[in-house]
């Protein structure tokens, strides 16, 4: 029973399925006037029926903010402006009745940080079975039921329904937080850092977890991490964020192996390649810290840590252009300025990699 769902996704047109979540030059402020402070700025993304679609970038750079934003559930003090279309809705614009019944239904979310996101007084099971008995779609026994029944899909026996957050690990919370998150047979699971604080061989348990459920069940998945390499490897299209905006978007591996924006190829250079000898290399650093939100460089703001920056990347923002490969990218190197010299975004992307 999916109450929120009106088969918009479910519709073709042109030969292909229409797109679950269109986020429509979404912008995000903290605060008002002087004081104001863009979090994120003028995002465009789009997610299609049963796609995974990754978005990385370092702390700060407003990735939590937008997930947050996806389900309205930033502070007052937050100020969104733009369009999040979930199938065919403007979430911006839902009353509050509508909005509640599209949260865990239609689009659900995995917390960051599974330590903290229980509540400490409640036992697991219960924590489960609620979003079900808000949304009236079992009796409080069956509920229960379907909370055992999660649990073990999650790779938990049903028998800990019965525990406290405090008597599971870390690792387990996750998977509680993951089982929460399906409850509701939900179109979009949006994970924010789901292996955040978690040892290297639970992180890859979670992570295959989490592949494994989305394909089950068909459901389209917005994940969120720092972590380049892992997006790469579980999204079929990577989204590359910096000071609040997309600076490079398209298919995951070819943004991970081959990318077009100096920023998105620091962010692959940081992880080690394993493998021969021709490919294998050291990780290499990026000088310098994201900007604060407050005080943005003119220009392009990656700019001042930029390997390959020109004269004018401290004058003129970049929009996306067309990088080739399906990929867009915000970079003076790509498009029209580049159109004299073939192969100008590529020798800039590997004299970011190299330089960094």
């Amino acid at each position: 029973m999916r109450p929120c769902r009106r088969g918009r996704a479910q519709s073709e047109a042109g030969g292909g399925p229409l797109s679950l979540l269109e986020i429509k030059g979404l912008h995000v402020t903290y605060g008002s006037g002087a004081t104001a402070v863009p979090a994120v700025r003028g995002v465009d993304l789009t997610v299609a029926a049963g796609q995974k679609l990754g978005i990385a970038g370092e702390s700060g750079c407003g990735k939590s903010t937008l997930a947050l934003a996806l389900l309205r559930l930033l502070p007052a003090s937050a100020k969104l402006a733009g369009e999040i279309l979930l199938d065919g809705e403007d979430v911006l614009t839902m009353k509050w009745g509508r909005l509640r019944a599209v949260r865990w239904a239609g689009a659900s979310i995995v917390f960051q940080g599974a330590m903290h996101s229980l509540n400490a007084v409640h036992r697991i099971g219960d924590q489960i079975a609620e979003p079900l008995l808000v949304h009236r779609q079992a009796t409080p026994a069956a509920a229960r039921r379907r909370a055992g029944d999660l649990l073990e899909q999650v790779g938990l026996p049903a028998a800990r329904m019965d525990a406290y957050p405090h008597e599971l690990s870390g690792g387990m919370r996750q998977r509680v937080m993951i089982a929460m998150a399906l409850a509701c047979d939900p179109q979009l699971i949006v994970a924010d850092e789901p292996t955040t604080a978690l040892d290297v061989m639970i992180q890859a348990q979670i992570l295959r977890l989490i592949e494994q459920l989305v394909a089950e069940q068909d459901i389209s998945l917005l994940m969120i991490s720092h972590d380049l390499a892992v997006l790469a490897d579980t999204c079929d299209r990577l989204a590359v964020m910096y000071a609040g905006r997309v600076v490079e978007e398209g298919p995951a591996q070819q943004v991970f192996t081959a990318a077009a924006h100096p920023y998105s190829s620091a962010l692959s250079g940081a992880f080690p390649r394993i493998g021969d000898a021709v490919s294998r290399r050291a990780p290499c650093g990026l000088p310098g810290d994201p900007p604060d939100p407050a005080a943005l460089p003119s220009g392009c703001t990656f700019h001042p840590r930029c390997p390959a920056a020109l004269e004018v990347c401290a004058t003129e923002d970049q929009v996306l252009r067309d990088a080739g490969h399906g990929r867009q990218a915000a970079c003076v190197l790509i498009g029209p300025p580049a159109a004299d010299h073939p192969g100008a975004a590529q020798q800039g992307a590997e004299e970011a990699r190299s330089t960094s």
